[in-house]
């Protein structure tokens, strides 16, 4: 099967289209034909070596969505069945190929509102804004959440559960994308070139916090007593949570085919709908185009790369 693969770390010059072996799947897994999946900034870190060894073995195949129809499903499988539609974020990399093989129970049934295209941009992004509202921020109706980088991928899709959970939102961009922040609900949009919001909100529920730094840092002043700070880049200074008295954590985001189909359920009720920056063919010279893209930091919501 055809594949998109590194050899070595680096620059977007070493994504390289090669002929690889398809997937074997065990009694646990499903065998997804990929129809569309897409870039999340861990892939541009990892393609880097930034998580070096653990990344895994060269060839290394990257991508962490997947949206397409089953081919397969292993002895143990009774949810799916051969040309299902799916979806899924698998617990490896390895989904910039025309095949995937992934556990089965983080798998869900592509929302029907969705396209191919659509839902591939939504499992990484979309698990890691539902955990971070309903797992560790404990969002709630009434509650004051700020959200920042809310035009890009976790942003997006973030603001769009936090208002379907009856909070009110607050979130950071660029005055080029307020017009697509309103859209979305965002109750206060603060354009980030033109005021500070460490200055001009308080007395908030939760931060999202996409951003690390100072941004990370100033974000504490917004909190009210009791508050909570959920960060998805650095460890938040405990210590200075502690002194503020608010909640601070780092976390990971686990695959949770459960969460995948409530957030199926949002798209089918109109209720989430992802944002597609642009989308490029599954190729050598697409997925690299799809990188630099990426890392220009340009991108309004996510990049696809599809196949089909």
């Amino acid at each position: 099967m055809k594949a998109i693969v590194i050899e070595e770390f680096g620059g977007p010059d070493k994504l390289h289209e090669q002929s690889v072996p398809e997937p074997k799947i065990d009694a646990n897994q499903v065998l997804i034909k990929l129809y569309a999946t897409s870039v999340n900034p861990v892939d541009t870190k990892v393609r880097e070596g930034a998580m070096g060894e653990a990344a895994g073995e060269f060839p290394l195949i990257l991508g962490g969505d997947v949206a397409g129809i089953v081919k397969e499903v292993g002895d143990n499988v009774s949810r799916f069945k051969p040309r299902d539609p799916v979806f899924a974020r698998p617990r490896t990399f390895g989904t910039y190929a025309q095949y995937v093989a992934v556990d089965a129970d983080v798998v869900a049934k592509k929302p029907e509102n969705l396209s191919y295209e659509e839902a591939a941009a939504v499992p990484l992004a979309g698990l890691t804004a539902w955990q971070a509202l309903v797992d560790h921020g404990k969002v709630k109706a009434g509650d004051k959440v700020l959200i920042h980088a809310g035009s890009g991928g976790v942003g997006s899709l973030a603001i769009q559960i936090a208002k379907y959970l009856g909070a009110e939102v607050a979130s950071t961009a660029s005055g080029k994308n307020a017009e697509l922040l309103n859209t979305l609900g965002v109750d206060r949009f603060i354009d980030y070139e033109k005021e500070d919001f460490s200055e001009v909100l308080s007395d908030y529920d939760m931060v999202l916090d996409t951003m690390g730094g100072d941004i990370q840092h100033k974000s504490f002043k917004v909190l009210k007593p009791g508050g909570c700070l959920v960060s998805l880049l650095e460890k938040p200074d405990e210590h200075l949570a502690k002194d503020l008295g608010v909640k601070a954590t780092h976390f990971m985001m686990e695959p949770k085919g459960d969460q995948l189909e409530k957030l199926a359920e949002l798209a089918d009720q109109g209720k989430l709908k992802p944002i597609i920056d642009s989308t490029y063919w599954l190729n050598e010279q697409g997925v690299r185009d799809a990188h630099e893209k990426s890392e220009s930091h340009h991108a309004v919501g996510k990049i696809v790369i599809r196949e089909k």
